[in-house]
């Protein structure tokens, strides 16, 4: 059954624009992708998400004894890297490309479902050059997967297969936990159809528990881990101490990912909200339900508003008479993913410090390293805390308490100190560290960002 909405214009070329739209995707993803190799340094997230994959395909067995995040990820990722003798964190990247490209394709499809062929196009480029969805392609990490099950799910339940639409929004779950705001949607489709709605559901929880079984296996580790990841979210993090109100830092998230062409989205949603078809329930309900959840979140990544991007774009599409506008309004945000693309081109300072500190510290000294640097190899490191709201202090960031411990140098970069003296206010033990190092630092990267520097103490 599909839901009535507004009517779909005839449109022969859908086809091709699919498939022009997805090979301008694949070119976006592409170019940078061995960034920061062997390393993974475009995102933390990362390092926990693909030495894992790795293991369970080299003796480690499927249970990954970690549940930040639902492990579908981590079971896709794993079959590319049984041929590596180590981590392979180009393979995994690889594999995220694919989904997001299949991310896009179920953009159009949602599209098209939703408003016709016009807007399944609009909808497809909207993805496929939105900014952070461009970025966020090119790490091994659980937004991509994610979105792309929202927009299987919304599509489904647009076109009325409630029971799939179940089963998609349990895969997104198990990509990663936010997928579970899809029950709302499905609810809104199947309104009085109750039975179908519970078997949706039903089949949304053994899609989860099949591809994150050891959720079940492990129920309070799963729990802990999970409830501890929302509340540092809550919180806040690192970088976010002085951003505008909740609401106000989304929406630039949005901004900066979509451009103008977010505008014609939210008149898009107008409209959906005035003629409140069963479509544009379905659409509205998980925009609204989403970003109600986002409002009780002070740390405002932009990759969390990725699950909005899916029915936004539709939404873009459903305003027809504005179609060329925005698909020439695309051409911003398809300006600033090239322009990012640029920089995954270039090598990274943290990989050019990493060899100095190869070549010139002795090996086995003890070396005090922030977060967000490549493990250095034969040497003894202590990892300075990365500092956040509601966290205590690390006692580590002491630079007479480092010289009682014996370490001789510390390695410190801009990714971390940067926003520690941008908010020293907040953070005046960290910043004082920062600036007690004794210096000039021995080493000091000369260009790009993040910036790396070693001390000798």
């Amino acid at each position: 059954m599909r839901f009535r909405g507004a009517k779909p214009p005839r449109w022969s070329g859908a086809g091709t624009a699919l498939a022009a739209i997805l090979a301008v995707a694949a070119a976006l993803r592409a170019v940078g992708l061995e960034y920061g190799l062997p390393f993974g340094l475009l995102n933390p997230d990362e390092q926990s998400i693909v030495p894992r994959a790795w293991r369970m395909v080299h003796g480690g067995g499927l249970d990954p004894h970690w549940f930040d995040y639902p492990t579908l990820a981590m079971y896709l990722i794993a079959p590319f890297q049984a041929w590596h003798g180590a981590p392979s964190y180009l393979a995994a990247r690889s594999v995220i490309v694919v989904l997001a490209l299949a991310g896009v394709a179920a953009s159009w499809w949602l599209g098209r479902r939703a408003y016709g062929p016009v807007a399944g196009a609009v909808a497809a480029a909207f993805t496929a050059v939105e900014t952070t969805h461009v970025a966020y392609s090119h790490m091994a990490v659980t937004d991509v997967p994610l979105t792309a099950g929202v927009a299987a799910c919304l599509a489904l339940c647009v076109s009325g297969r409630l029971e799939w639409a179940g089963v998609a929004a349990g895969l997104a779950t198990s990509a990663k936990y936010p997928g579970v705001f899809l029950a709302v949607p499905i609810v809104v489709a199947g309104w009085r159809r109750w039975g179908r709605v519970a078997v949706s559901l039903a089949l949304a929880a053994v899609a989860f528990l099949a591809t994150s079984p050891f959720v079940a296996v492990h129920p309070l580790q799963a729990w802990h881990a999970a409830t501890r990841v929302q509340r540092l979210a809550h919180a806040g993090w690192l970088g976010f101490e002085h951003d505008q109100a909740t609401p106000i830092a989304f929406a630039a998230r949005l901004w900066h990912g979509a451009g103008p062409a977010l505008l014609v989205a939210v008149l898009g949603l107008a409209l959906a909200l005035w003629r409140r078809s069963r479509t544009d329930l379905v659409l509205v309900s998980f925009v609204v339900v989403y970003f109600v959840d986002l409002l009780t979140i002070r740390a405002h990544f932009d990759r969390y508003v990725l699950p909005l991007v899916p029915p936004l774009g539709p939404l873009a599409g459903r305003v027809r008479y504005l179609v060329p506008v925005t698909l020439l309004l695309l051409v911003v945000p398809l300006a600033w993913s090239i322009r990012d693309d640029r920089r995954l081109i270039r090598t990274d300072p943290r990989v050019t410090a990493f060899h100095w500190i190869e070549r010139n510290l002795p090996p086995g000294a003890r070396v005090a390293v922030d977060s967000s640097l490549p493990p250095l190899i034969g040497f003894r490191e202590l990892p300075l805390q990365l500092p956040g709201p509601g966290r205590p202090p690390d006692p580590n960031r002491d630079v007479a308490g480092l010289r009682a411990l014996g370490i001789r140098y510390v390695v410190v970069t801009g990714a971390v100190e940067d926003r520690v003296l941008a908010a020293s206010d907040r953070y005046p033990r960290e910043a004082r560290f920062v600036l007690e190092l004794p210096g000039p630092p021995i080493y000091r990267t000369r260009a790009g960002t993040p910036w790396v520097a070693v001390y000798r103490l």
